[in-house]
Formats: C-alpha cells, sequence, structure tokens
C-alpha cells in the first residue's frame, strides 16, 4: 500500500463513513458511489488491507451459499413435509451478488471473474435409511422450485463413485448413503474479490480509504450527526470525524461499536465469540478425487455452523481441499482483537440475554468444551467418516476466522442465539450495522440493499431506481415465482462471471 494511504488524515465531516474493509463495506461503498458519485464517503480500517478478517479467503470456507447442500435451510416439519421458504430466499439472494458482480465486470470497475469465482458442484450427502429417505423428499420438493433446477439425486454407489471417488473409495457397498448434486454451485473467494473493489473504489472514485485508522466510539449529536473517535494506529493520533450517516461492517468488533451508540435498536445485544479450524490439504493426488463441496447433517446438539463439509478450495489458482469446521474458542471478537473483547462486551443492558443464551444452551457449551480440546489425530478420526483412508500426513490445520454469534433479547428465554446474518438499524435510518455469520458474505449484496431500503427509502425508490435496476435487473421480483426470468438472469451471470457448468 502507498505511504500516501497511510499518511492521509480524514476530513472532519463525510456524509458517510464506513467502519471496516471487508465485503459489505466495499460492496455499500461502491452501491452508494455509483447511487451518488458525489457522496463524500470513507471507509476505515484497523488492519492493513481490505479483507484480513472474516473475508479473508481462509478465513471462511468460499462457498457461494445457495441453499444447495446446506441441509440446515430445508428443515423437515412435524407433519414430515420439507419447507424449502429459507432455501428459496437464501438462492435468490446469492442470484443478486452474481448480478451485482456481473454489473461491475460489465463496467470495467473489476476484472478477472476466475481470480474470485469458479464453478463447483454442491452437494449433499446422509448416511443410514432415515435421513437418505429425508434427503429423498428435500429433492423431490426442491425439484418443483425454479432455482433448484437441475438438482440430482442418487443412492447408488456407482453414481456416487463418479461424482465423489474420494469418499467412496474402501466404501462397503450394503452403507445407505444419498446425495444430491447441483453443478451450478461456486468456490468464491470472497478476500479477492473484496480488495478488487477496493482497488475500483480507491483509484477510480472519490471514496477515502483509510487503513490502520480504529474507530473507536460512536457517539450521537442533537442534530442527528454522528461523532466518532478515529484513531491512526501508525500515528498513534485520535480525531473525531463526524458523519450524517454510518455503516458498522466491522466483524465481531461491529457489536461494541453498535453498543457505544446509545440506540435503543441496539439494547440486549450479546456474542459470543467462536473460532474455527480446518483440515487441509493440498495433496493433488487427493484433490483431483473430490471436485465438488459436500455437506452433511451437524451432530446432535452441535449449532447450524459446525455443519461438517468437504470441499474444494480455489485460492489464487490453487486447489486444494477443506474439512471442517472444528470449533475453536477466544474471548477475541476478531482474529487480530484483544482478549478483553468478551469480558469488555458484558453490560447491564445484555447481561439477562447472556445469561439466557447460556442457560438455555448448555449442550452447546459442552459441545465447545469437546470441540476445543480435541487433537489432531481425533480431528482426523472424523474426516475418515468422509475419507475412510484419510492419512494424518497429508492434512495440516488451518485456524479460520474469528465469529461473533449474536445473541438477542428473548422475552421467553432471556437470551437466545442466532446463526443468521441480521442487520440492526436505528428508528431514524441515519446508522446501521451487520451482526452475524452465515450465510454472511455470500448474500453482501442483497444485505447491503436491505440496509438502503431501511435508511434511503426514498432515494432507492426514487432517484436511484434506474441505476439499481441496471445493476440488479431482478430487484423487486421474486425470482422462484419467475421461472423465465430465472433462466435468463442465470444465463447473463454465467457468461459474465465465465461459470462453466
Amino acid at each position: 500500500m502507498s505511504q500516501s494511504l497511510i499518511s492521509r488524515t480524514p476530513k472532519p465531516k463525510y456524509d458517510v463513513v464506513l467502519i471496516g474493509g471487508g465485503i459489505m463495506s466495499a460492496t455499500l461503498a461502491t452501491l452508494l458511489h455509483e447511487f451518488d458519485p458525489n457522496l463524500e464517503i470513507a471507509i476505515f480500517e484497523r488492519l492493513g488491507r481490505f479483507a484480513k478478517e472474516s473475508t479473508a479467503a481462509w478465513n471462511n470456507a468460499g462457498t457461494g451459499h445457495s441453499a444447495f447442500c446446506e441441509l440446515n435451510y430445508t428443515p423437515e416439519k412435524p407433519d414430515g413435509t420439507i419447507d424449502i421458504s429459507k432455501a428459496e430466499s437464501i438462492a435468490e439472494q446469492f442470484e443478486i451478488s452474481k448480478q451485482f458482480w456481473s454489473y461491475l465486470l460489465t463496467k470495467g470497475y473489476i476484472s478477472e471473474p476466475k481470480d474470485f469465482i469458479n464453478s463447483c458442484p454442491h452437494m449433499s450427502l446422509v448416511f443410514g435409511e432415515k435421513d437418505a429417505e429425508y434427503l429423498r423428499k428435500r429433492h423431490d420438493k426442491m425439484s418443483e422450485s425454479v432455482m433448484f433446477k437441475g438438482m440430482e439425486f442418487s443412492t447408488d454407489h456407482d453414481k456416487l463413485r463418479e461424482w465423489i471417488p474420494l469418499v467412496m473409495s474402501k466404501r462397503n457397498q450394503s452403507e445407505v448413503m444419498a446425495a444430491t448434486k447441483m453443478d451450478m454451485g461456486t468456490d468464491v473467494n470472497f478476500g479477492t474479490l473484496t480488495r478488487k473493489m477496493g482497488r475500483h473504489l480507491l483509484e477510480d472514485s472519490n471514496v477515502e480509504v483509510f487503513l490502520y485508522h480504529e474507530v473507536k466510539d460512536i457517539d450521537p449529536r442533537e442534530n442527528g450527526e454522528w461523532e466518532m473517535k478515529v484513531k491512526d494506529r501508525i500515528h498513534s493520533h485520535k480525531q473525531e470525524v463526524v458523519a450524517d450517516f454510518v455503516f458498522i461492517g466491522a466483524g465481531g468488533y461491529a457489536l461494541p461499536l453498535l453498543d457505544s451508540s446509545d440506540i435503543k435498536e441496539s439494547e440486549g445485544y450479546g456474542g459470543f465469540p467462536v473460532s474455527g479450524e480446518w483440515l487441509v490439504t493440498r495433496n493433488q493426488e487427493l484433490v483431483a478425487k473430490h471436485q465438488a463441496k459436500v455437506y452433511t447433517q451437524a451432530t446432535v446438539d452441535a449449532p447450524p455452523m459446525s455443519v461438517p463439509h468437504l470441499d474444494l478450495r480455489i485460492i489464487d489458482g490453487e486447489k486444494a481441499l477443506l474439512f471442517g469446521p472444528f470449533a475453536g474458542f477466544s474471548t477475541k471478537f476478531l482474529k487480530e482483537g484483544s482478549y478483553l473483547d468478551l469480558p469488555e462486551s458484558v453490560n447491564t443492558k445484555n447481561l439477562k440475554s447472556l445469561f439466557g443464551a447460556w442457560w438455555h444452551n448448555i449442550p452447546l457449551t459442552k459441545y465447545l468444551i469437546q470441540q476445543v480440546a480435541m487433537t489432531k489425530a481425533q480431528r482426523i478420526q472424523h474426516l475418515r467418516e468422509f475419507v475412510k483412508d484419510a492419512k494424518e500426513e497429508d492434512w495440516e490445520l488451518k485456524v479460520a476466522g474469528q465469529r461473533v454469534q449474536v445473541i438477542k433479547k428473548d422475552e421467553k428465554e432471556g437470551g437466545k442465539l442466532e446463526f443468521g446474518t441480521e442487520v440492526v438499524v436505528n428508528k431514524s435510518g441515519t446508522i446501521a450495522s451487520l451482526l452475524g455469520a452465515s450465510p454472511g458474505a455470500s448474500t453482501a449484496v442483497y444485505a447491503m440493499l436491505n440496509v438502503l431500503e431501511r435508511c434511503f427509502p426514498e432515494k432507492l425508490n426514487g432517484e436511484w431506481k434506474d441505476k439499481l435496476l441496471e445493476m440488479v435487473p431482478s430487484y423487486g421480483q421474486k425470482l422462484a415465482d419467475h421461472p423465465e426470468l430465472t433462466e435468463k438472469i442465470r444465463n447473463y451471470t454465467k457468461e459474465k462471471l465465465k461459470l462453466e457448468y
């Protein structure tokens, strides 16, 4: 990064301030700059480059979440039917991301889609009669929706060997297994994508980017503006910066910053940090036998984020396999955070929520303790449920990103854990924050449009509408209800993103 980027001083006042240099802030800054190039926008990132925390390639699974393979998005109802409404919604959200990225490529703002997105089949894999029957019912139900057109299902070992030879090696022919496969799935390097957007903002827009600058506090002014204390981490200089609109996209640090703003909507929120670890192999002989992302069921008492999966990853042109995630624990809210993050986040407003969530999730606490205590050999044993003859020397442990699971107020239980992605906005629509984890980065464009819908509704439905439809042609229409439009949009993004399914 150039010296001028590090030594510049922020102006005292901006129209918009975005906190954090991950995919959410980069997406929102790009959207806002397209809608109004005259807006004075600043991005403050506490580290030395964009996308070093949750957005970094190895800090997430790189799954373009479309609900093709994630079984927790398609629960079985008490009457035995499968509810695919959440799956349809998430599939649609990823289609919105693909349209926006295609627009950026068309305009020449970013280049080389293969640097950040590649075709990779998405598969669900289950074991035993009961789960095989669930998967069959799920496939039947999903096949009725245009969003999942082309999904294949099989229980045949020969067909499964064709799809996932590494997993099927040394399998007993009598073992009951079932799988679905969607060739339309993708592997996404969100870190590279974010830095491409960041480079465009830096070089071709008037958006000001400040690296090594950390926002420490946010306070409301009587006139509706927001005053922030910004620390230059290189020169240990502090200054105040004022903005009309603030977006907090600071990963785990969004929670304490949101709390410092004293908005009513932030009351009762708490956070529980969870880190992850992957087993990774770069042995190309193994990689050649597994060209998909394969998700299975979470074990009993395990949270949805812990669903075991064996994935093909394509990072900087190199293919590798990743298995996990295994849960880890640290009191840090960011990978490069402070061990005091968790204790300092506890206050009188969220104590009840935190205690309630802990009390009602004791099995989860037990699960996390067991996970943290696991040795590498024990993790390899879990891998052998997927890859029968996995050798310890082929796999290395890699620490993934730090996530803060959101804890919300709950009238009945005091507090409850939330596993999705949540946008918090104040009543006047002048401050917004993104909390939570999966599906996260995949749905960044949808999430940021949600922020704009809640904070700039008149502009989005007025002077910004034409530009919005240029960026996201399907905006305002439910793709699941429009098969022809879905096909048209998918053909357009397939060509622009150079996908090969």
